[in-house]
């Protein structure tokens, strides 16, 4: 199965560097696989934060991972600063479908990979339709379709 070509920085809009620490290498010298999914949840929780868009303490509402994938490209190792790129691909009606993009000093990523959030209310677990300043705010980064591709 062939691979899709890989994305660069400039097709995602929000960036955020991400210091390597020494406990993500592995016994082959370079970022373990299962850390690129850390990368992904730091990516997107400090975005929401950041955008006053997410309380993790006292909120009612809270983003469950239901779906996530990653390809990777060339390998990274401590100590580097990878920089995660971020989009919106799709926003739902209480969910989203968060694409990152992981960089290593050059423009093509690294790694790949998406997630699915489900938002739902924190005590109910059920799902909750999105807030308009949340919508509003993943709106911001929302991935530009080329109808060329």
């Amino acid at each position: 199965m062939p691979r899709s070509p890989r994305s660069t920085r400039a097709e995602y809009p929000y960036l955020l560097e991400i210091p390597t620490r020494w406990s993500d290498n592995d016994v082959y010298g370079h970022v373990n696989n299962v850390v690129y999914y850390s990368f992904f949840d730091t990516l997107v929780n400090q975005f929401l934060i950041k955008n006053s868009v997410l309380d993790i303490n006292d909120g009612d509402l809270i983003g469950l991972v239901v779906e996530t994938n990653c390809q990777y490209f060339a390998p990274v190792a401590f100590p580097k600063t990878i920089v995660g790129g971020l989009r919106t691909a799709h926003i739902g009606n209480s969910s989203v479908r968060y694409e990152i993009g992981v960089f290593d000093g050059g423009n093509e990523a690294i790694a790949e990979g998406f997630f699915v959030h489900v938002y739902v209310d924190r005590q109910t677990r059920k799902p909750t339709p999105l807030p308009a300043p949340l919508r509003a705010t993943l709106e911001t980064i929302a991935k530009v379709h080329n109808p060329e591709t």
